[in-house]
């Protein structure tokens, strides 16, 4: 393939997912009302943690800034599919392409330093509860959620600049639902060796190592939690990281899936359609169900909605 201007690539074409014939309208509506559902969950979240005082520490903070994640990743990837599946495929600008492929690996790297910073937070409230409110203070919660928002723009960044070097010359058609790194890479006529390594060399901080930091953080977590003596006070102590703990194994476990499952296209999209569409409606949902005082603020907050639209 001649690498010159005349085959530069301007436009993409997103496949997406083909054949799906009379399953096309039932899957957009319920691509649409998982889109509709995860906005509302993750907006609802933070307005009850913003609403309930008792719901003002650094657990439920952090919380918040999980749902602005899992909301960017969301409008980042599902109304663009929904494009993708009522017309059978999109053509798309490449410079639209590259930065979809910018708030995506933004919003993934995010949430990693997230789901980090709160596995610390579960380790310094149970393995260190008496220093927790001088660790765990205002102006730590702050720096660390500012220095994880900075970070990951600021590195992500400098991955796009670095793949937008290379030249793309075709084909332009990508067999996916999304803008994703492999697929962009493939478009690629120049050697992509350098950029593979630039992925694995930051993954390592945005990926592993946050997974070694919760893995290491739970390890201690379980150890003092067995050595509480009532099967009470181990039940209470554990409820308070649980959904953090479903949230990370969701996160994770599919990421480990999309990495290490074998290289087949359909199996790759629907994992992909996992942990970019279905894990950001689930996040809510296991916060909300499954912890009581999210339960309790969120009753209190509808207990006093009629009030509150008769004083405005």
């Amino acid at each position: 393939m001649q690498n010159n201007n005349s085959n530069t690539v301007t436009n993409i074409l997103l496949l997406g997912f083909q054949n799906l014939q009379s399953f096309k309208i039932p899957f957009f509506l319920l691509l649409l009302l998982i889109f509709c559902v995860t906005i509302c969950g993750n907006l609802l979240i933070i307005v009850v943690v913003s609403y309930s005082r008792s719901l003002h520490s650094p657990m439920y903070f952090f919380l918040t800034q999980l749902s602005f994640s899992d909301i960017l990743l969301s409008t980042t990837i599902v109304p663009n599919s929904l494009h993708v599946v009522l017309y059978e495929g999109r053509s798309l600008p490449f410079i639209d392409c590259l930065i979809q492929f910018y708030f995506f690996t933004a919003s993934e790297a995010l949430e990693c330093l997230l789901l980090t910073v709160m596995s610390y937070d579960r380790y310094q409230a149970i393995c260190n509860p008496l220093h927790y409110s001088s660790v765990m203070d205002l102006t730590f919660c702050l720096k660390a959620v500012l220095l994880c928002w900075v970070i990951t723009f600021a590195v992500t960044f400098t991955l796009i600049a670095t793949m937008s070097q290379l030249q793309f010359c075709g084909p332009n058609s990508i067999d996916h639902f999304f803008c994703d790194f492999d697929p962009i890479l493939e478009l690629s006529c120049s050697d992509t060796f350098y950029m593979k390594l630039v992925d694995m060399i930051l993954a390592a901080p945005f990926v592993f190592c946050p997974f070694v930091v919760i893995m290491v953080s739970y390890i201690y977590i379980i150890f003092t939690i067995l050595k509480i003596p009532s099967t009470t006070g181990r039940q209470k102590t554990f409820s308070t990281c649980s959904s953090h703990l479903a949230v990370v194994s969701l996160y994770y476990g599919s990421l480990i899936c999309i990495y290490f499952f074998p290289n087949k296209e359909n199996v790759k999209k629907i994992l992909s359609l996992f942990y970019t569409v279905v894990t950001p409606l689930l996040n809510p949902m296991i916060y909300s169900l499954t912890n009581r005082e999210i339960k309790q603020a969120f009753k209190k907050l509808k207990s006093k909605i009629p009030s509150i639209c008769q004083t405005s």
